[in-house]
C-alpha cells in the first residue's frame, strides 16, 4: 500500500536545497513541467521530491495546489522504482490547463527522458529493423532472389 504522505526525509524543503538542485542538477522540460535532478545530499538518501508551482502558473491556490497533490501521488507510486536522488519538479503556465492524468504521463516521460525511469517496453518512433543476411526471411509481396549457387538455374 502507498503511503498516504511523503515523509519529512522524502521532501526538499528548504531553500538552500533548492539552490544546490538548480545549479548542480540536470534539467529536463516538457511544455507543462521542467525536471531537476541532482544526486542526493547524502549518499545513502532516499529519492526525495521538491515542487515549485508559481502564481504565473495559476493565480488561484486551489489551481496550485491540485497540480502539487497530482505530482506528488505520481512521485509516491513510482519512488520504490527511483534511484536515490533529488527531484525538483517545476511546473509551468500551461500545466494549470492539463488535467490530472496529463500531469502524471507528463511527469513519467520526465523521468524517463533524467534515465530515472526505464522506457515502456516498445517506445521508439521507428519500427525494427529487418533482419538481413541469408538467413533473414523474404520481404513480404517479394519472390525471394534467386541463389546463384542452384543447379536448376536457367541462362
Amino acid at each position: 500500500m502507498i503511503p498516504p504522505r511523503l515523509p519529512r526525509t522524502a521532501r526538499v524543503r528548504a531553500r538552500p536545497e533548492f539552490d544546490r538542485i538548480f545549479k548542480h542538477g540536470r534539467r529536463v522540460a516538457l511544455p507543462v513541467l521542467a525536471l531537476h535532478v541532482c544526486p542526493p545530499a547524502q549518499p545513502d538518501g532516499p529519492a526525495r521530491l521538491g515542487l515549485a508551482v508559481s502564481r504565473k502558473v495559476d493565480p488561484r491556490a486551489v489551481g496550485r495546489n491540485r497540480i502539487k497533490r497530482v505530482l506528488r501521488a505520481a512521485f509516491r507510486e513510482c519512488r520504490a522504482h527511483l534511484p536515490p536522488a533529488d527531484y525538483v519538479i517545476v511546473a509551468r503556465p500551461g500545466a494549470s490547463s492539463c488535467d490530472g492524468e496529463a500531469l502524471r504521463s507528463a511527469f513519467a516521460r520526465l523521468l524517463q527522458r533524467a534515465g530515472a525511469l526505464p522506457d515502456p517496453v516498445g517506445a521508439g518512433t521507428m519500427p525494427a529493423a529487418a533482419p538481413t543476411g541469408p538467413d533473414a526471411a523474404p520481404t513480404a509481396g517479394r519472390p525471394p532472389a534467386p541463389d546463384p549457387a542452384s543447379p536448376d538455374r536457367t541462362g
